[in-house]
């Protein structure tokens, strides 16, 4: 048979005496005390001592064991100082793994509320506490949170920054991250070139920033030290690129809606064709845009717009695709006017609605009408082309990639564009030479009839180096998108009112 004692199961309670156990019905109540021949140090000077000046009893809460709570009723010895240079006269001994000065919660629990605050902080924290048999306060919860030590960190060689919004619109804060490890270092208060300057030159050591393309971090690291190599993020070239290729997809759209259902005019794109018509006519006399401004009646940036595009059809657009309740019965309405051309519409209402089919017999009929069951591509949108195009074709099924070339061979502005994305997709593997291809790649983007990828490479031009560094050097800002998206979640689980010391103190230690 074998024996077990309190301190077999309650190893922090070895180095005590236990002199009762208690087993109420919601409480397990340990009384225990400090042996009379041990020595402590002093606190203050280190001195051992085992000089007793009294005794007084503690009340520390423990870990819950078989459902209860644990409070231990621990006597402790007030010994004498006998260093007699010590400023302490007198101090309370300590045992290791059971107490600490000013806590009434054993290290082990302590440990215990400290990771669920960091992970849950208040309100949520403490009803995950009450399942554990602690019953804390979401106030206590906080506190607790706000007192955990922020680990030290060390200046990292490559660090990467960004912003992320406290209140969005209105207030941010800007984050720094080893870009290596994702190890946090610091959060800022706000993300003004002032507290991201001085943060720098506190803090000599970092050869390399990666950074978005925000103007106020590149300046802001330039002003700290201008031998530091500035890398743009990867993902944001991609991201820019991207956008600039949906706007020039949306203005061709109706050479590339050929292949999808047909471009129904309507009152507007009349109205745009003959915009366009006033306002080409007014540049081709010598009027200026202003003037062509003031005598259409428009505004400067619409005249401007209007005036950007050489053709009238660049500026109208196809017809968005809306989604409709005979979509999921597409197949089967196709296969059956194949079999038969002459179905009545009834007899395909009937055979739909044994499928499922909850919509009404007008709409049926105009999707027929419209042509959409026969459409191969009657989804199409600036979207989708846009995600083909920009898709790796090894990453498309046969008919995505017949679709694509079908979008690419649209017209000879779609076929440049299409060049343009594969060709930059190539640069996105870092490597030496990409300095070069991107060279050649902007020339090539200039010579094309894409104004919309001209601002792009205007952009680019005004960031040349880091841009440079971004497609030859390594090092990315991944990791700090990764973080910022996790910042998002911390501040849903506070419902959006943690303040920034809060925030602080909770990045800092996930």
């Amino acid at each position: 048979m074998c024996v077990v004692v309190v301190g077999d199961l309650l190893p922090q309670l070895a180095a005590v005496r236990v002199d009762r156990v208690e087993a109420g019905g919601d409480l397990l109540r340990i009384t225990a005390r400090t042996r009379d021949d041990a020595e402590a140090a002093c606190p203050a000077c280190g001195q051992v001592s085992d000089w007793v000046h009294s005794r007084y009893e503690r009340h520390v809460a423990d870990e819950a064991v078989g459902g209860r709570p644990v409070v231990i009723d621990l006597s402790v010895r007030r010994l004498y100082c006998e260093n007699p240079d010590c400023e302490k006269a007198t101090f309370a001994e300590q045992v290791d793994g059971l107490t600490k000065r000013y806590q009434r919660r054993t290290p082990a629990l302590q440990k215990v509320i400290d990771a669920v605050a960091v992970a849950l902080a208040g309100s949520a924290g403490a009803r995950l506490l009450s399942v554990l048999h602690q019953a804390l306060s979401w106030a206590c919860v906080l506190n607790c949170l706000m007192r955990v030590a922020l680990p030290a960190r060390a200046v990292p060689r490559v660090l990467g920054i960004d912003e992320f919004a406290l209140r969005r619109g209105h207030r941010y804060a800007t984050i720094l991250i080893d870009a290596v490890t994702g190890e946090r270092i610091e959060v800022l208060p706000d993300r003004k070139m002032e507290t991201v300057t001085a943060w720098l030159k506190d803090h000599p050591g970092i050869s390399v920033v990666c950074r978005d393309g925000a103007g106020g971090f590149a300046q802001a690291t330039t002003d700290a030290n201008p031998a530091i190599t500035q890398v743009c993020d990867r993902w944001h070239l991609w991201h820019g690129l991207a956008e600039a290729a949906t706007s020039e997809i949306r203005a061709h759209s109706a050479c590339w809606a050929k292949a999808g259902p047909p471009l129904r005019e309507g009152t507007r794109a009349a109205t745009t064709r003959e915009r366009w018509q006033q306002v080409h006519q007014l540049l081709g006399a010598g009027v200026g845009l202003l003037e062509c401004a003031r005598r259409l009646g428009l505004a400067l940036n619409t005249v401007k717009r209007y005036a950007r595009h050489t053709e009238p059809e660049r500026m109208v657009t196809a017809p968005l695709y809306r989604p409709t309740l005979v979509d999921p019965y597409r197949d089967h309405l196709r296969r059956r006017r194949a079999e038969d051309p002459a179905v009545p519409v009834t007899h395909l209402l009937a055979e739909i609605k044994e499928l499922g089919y909850s919509g009404s017999a007008n709409l049926l009929v105009r999707y027929i009408n419209q042509g959409r069951v026969e459409a191969d591509h009657a989804s199409l949108s600036p979207r989708r082309v846009a995600r083909l195009l920009l898709t790796d074709p090894d990453h498309l099924r046969e008919e995505q990639l017949v679709l694509r070339d079908q979008l690419a061979g649209a017209c000879p502005e779609m076929t440049a564009l299409a060049a343009a994305t594969t060709g930059f997709a190539a640069l996105l593997t870092p490597a030496p030479a990409n300095a070069d291809a991107l060279t050649g790649w902007i020339t090539q983007v200039r010579a094309a009839d894409l104004p919309f990828l001209h601002a792009y490479v205007t952009g680019l031009e005004r960031d040349r180096t880091a841009v440079e560094h971004a497609l030859t050097l390594p090092w990315h800002n991944g990791r700090t998108e990764g973080v910022n998206n996790k910042i998002k979640l911390l501040k849903r689980q506070t419902y959006g009112r943690a303040g920034y010391r809060l925030l602080r103190q909770r990045i800092l230690l996930s």
